[in-house]
């Protein structure tokens, strides 16, 4: 498997080390993708833009690798960082489905395929707060076939092949990752009840 990781450490570390010199903290690189994705997402992929859209997403939502390299360089990875860092990614993941809600809803004009896309959003969401609330009662949930990297893998995906033409690629790629979805959720929570019925055992 290729190994890209220290192709991306290249870049993000000397980008993350400059930026810190100029007073730019981690959490001001957190909040600014996030805004990065919504501007795209509901500028941009809701109006049917979905190669630049697809692109500004994608490239604010890899500030994840920025914020967490400049944390760890400061040495000050905290809490509020780590809680600041999850929120954000909530909000930058629902504007991508909310925008292709509002999409099919207007100019898409698919019922079905905007059903299928609140059910990406929604599942999106329910994957999330199942583990942090799993975590919250004491135990661990890191299961699932479609995490947050692969749920946008196949967004992006679907919208950048849409906007160099090829249209199909999108309902494609929603489909996919709604039943991938649905999987996780089901896995998780079967994990959750295995660690609750052996604990009360």
């Amino acid at each position: 498997m290729l190994n890209l990781r220290p192709v991306v450490g290249r870049v993000v570390g000397p980008l993350a080390a400059r930026l810190l010199r100029l007073g730019i903290t981690p959490d001001m690189v957190t909040v600014a993708g996030t805004v990065g994705a919504v501007a795209g997402s509901l500028a941009l992929l809701a109006r049917g833009h979905f190669f630049w859209g697809s692109v500004v997403v994608t490239l604010s939502v890899l500030t994840d690798a920025l914020d967490g390299t400049m944390a760890r360089m400061r040495g000050a990875s905290t809490r509020w960082g780590a809680f600041l860092d999850s929120t954000m990614d909530r909000i930058a993941d629902a504007s991508v489905f909310s925008a292709l809600v509002i999409w099919y809803a207007g100019r898409g004009g698919s019922l079905v395929l905007l059903c299928v896309a609140l059910f990406c959003l929604v599942a999106g969401v329910l994957t999330s707060y199942i583990k942090a609330r799993a975590e919250g009662l004491g135990m661990t949930c890191n299961v699932g076939i479609a995490e947050r990297t692969e749920r946008l893998i196949l967004v992006l995906a679907g919208t950048g092949l849409a906007g160099l033409g090829l249209p199909i690629g999108l309902p494609i790629m929603l489909w996919v990752l709604a039943v991938l979805s649905a999987v996780t959720v089901g896995q998780r929570l079967v994990e959750v009840r295995r660690q609750a019925s052996r604990s009360a055992g």
